[in-house]
């Protein structure tokens, strides 16, 4: 097994040079996810709702577990509406350079853009499932205001953080496949303990800082805010969090570019 040395600048200028390419791929990456589906897109919409459902009759009615005040549906869903689009980008993103083998191994483009393609398709999912969001919202007669105009702005970042875990394990499956084996197991234990079930408030106050080390904690809650008008998100979340997020992808970029050209060569 050989590897490049060295550190390669990063030259995100290519990225965009090759941006016809990216929105093949995302196309490409959107076309292949419903094919041979009978009801296509609608497990965009039907996967979080009847999560929601399930978690508010097992957490909310039988466990008795807090929602801020506001109906544990609504609750469940918003925290859903993150973490479905953070686990689907970041299995998608990890699985993208070994799924596009063949393309990796026969032509020259920046493998930078592979698991961006799979973190862009996801948003698609992600706008359908704010109709279903905005649905709900009005069911439980909760209007949001001017603070709505922010929920894009923590779903990117979620979108962010799934994008540096995606380059991260992208780049590491190829040299070693346990990663992939070992991802649906790691979302799963991630997911319990992100307050996608339960909210930050059940955490003391003086430890949230160490929960917002895990940045999907600040952003989902953030999610929440935006949507519902309830969070225990603060300053110092937010500042931690942040941190976390860039040094995660930051980190996940330099790597990637350390390693990428022995791509073909491996995989």
């Amino acid at each position: 097994m050989q590897r490049s040395s060295g550190w390669a600048p990063l030259d995100l200028g290519e990225l965009w040079r090759y941006r016809d390419l990216l929105f093949i791929l995302v196309g490409r990456d959107l076309k292949l996810r419903y094919r041979q589906t009978f009801i296509g897109a609608a497990w965009v919409v039907l996967r979080p709702l009847v999560a929601a459902a399930v978690f508010a009759v097992v957490f909310g009615r039988l466990a008795g577990m807090p929602s801020d005040g506001v109906p544990y549906v609504a609750f469940a869903y918003t925290g859903l509406l993150g973490w479905t689009c953070f686990s689907e980008a970041v299995t998608r993103g990890a699985n993208s350079l070994v799924g596009q083998a063949s393309l990796i191994t026969k032509v020259y483009f920046p493998r930078l853009l592979v698991p961006l393609a799979s973190t862009l398709a996801v948003l698609v999912d992600v706008a359908v499932s704010l109709v279903t969001l905005g649905l709900i919202l009005a069911f439980y007669a909760i209007w949001p205001g001017s603070r709505l105009l922010a929920l894009p702005l923590f779903l990117l970042l979620i979108v962010l953080v799934a994008w540096g875990v995606g380059v991260w394990l992208s780049a590491l499956s190829v040299y070693y496949r346990d990663f992939i084996y070992a991802l649906p197991f790691v979302v799963q234990v991630w997911m319990y303990v992100t307050p996608v079930v339960f909210p930050a408030s059940l955490v003391p106050e003086r430890w949230r800082w160490l929960l917002a080390l895990n940045p999907l904690a600040s952003w989902i809650e953030g999610v929440r805010w935006a949507a519902l008008g309830r969070s225990s998100v603060e300053p110092r979340m937010v500042l931690v969090s942040g941190i976390v997020t860039m040094l995660l992808v930051a980190s996940g970029l330099l790597y990637f570019r350390r390693v990428e050209r022995a791509f073909a060569d491996v995989i």
